[in-house]
């Protein structure tokens, strides 16, 4: 392969990994477990720090979890990744909310972190998935939420396959 063809390559499998930890991200939000589970390869798996185990652990656990929240959002950063061949490493920078609801013993609140997805990934026949997932916390925080900035003035998001951002 001339060095043309090479760096080809190499900008497309970067943006294959880098769409693939994007899809990952909506997947969660969405509650979309399928399009997670589309993120690994079947063996693979997934350090969340309180869950650590193979994908379909991790989406129970997630499954249980996540829908507790009114929302979750995941802003992704810096994405830094590095291949040799048909193994990759990447390291994808996020800001993770996950709006908890107003309960008699605590007012709504938005959980915010600084989080870090250190990915381990293989190309397997020509696709990318992650084999190892770990995720690290840079720093986190509890915000009060006082007021709706918006209020209802725009139309809702949906954590399922109802969302308009899966009409096409």
């Amino acid at each position: 392969m001339n060095r043309y063809a090479a760096d080809m390559q190499r900008l497309i499998d970067e943006a294959a990994i880098k769409t693939l930890h994007l899809r990952y991200c909506r997947g969660v939000d969405r509650l979309d477990w399928d399009l997670v589970r589309s993120c690994y390869h079947p063996d693979g798996t997934d350090d969340h720090g309180s869950y650590k185990g193979g994908i379909d652990g991790f989406i129970a656990w997630a499954s249980i979890g996540l829908p507790k929240y009114e929302s979750t959002t995941h802003f992704t950063g810096n994405q830094l990744v590095e291949i040799d061949g048909d193994l990759a490493w990447a390291e994808h920078y996020a800001i993770v909310f996950h709006r908890r609801p107003a309960a008699a013993d605590a007012p709504a609140a938005d959980l915010i972190a600084n989080v870090r997805y250190v990915d381990r990934l293989e190309r397997r026949d020509g696709e990318w998935r992650i084999a190892e997932r770990v995720v690290l916390a840079d720093s986190n925080k509890i915000a009060t939420i006082e007021g709706l900035w918006l209020g209802d003035s725009l139309q809702p998001s949906r954590r399922d396959r109802s969302d308009p951002s899966y009409r096409r």
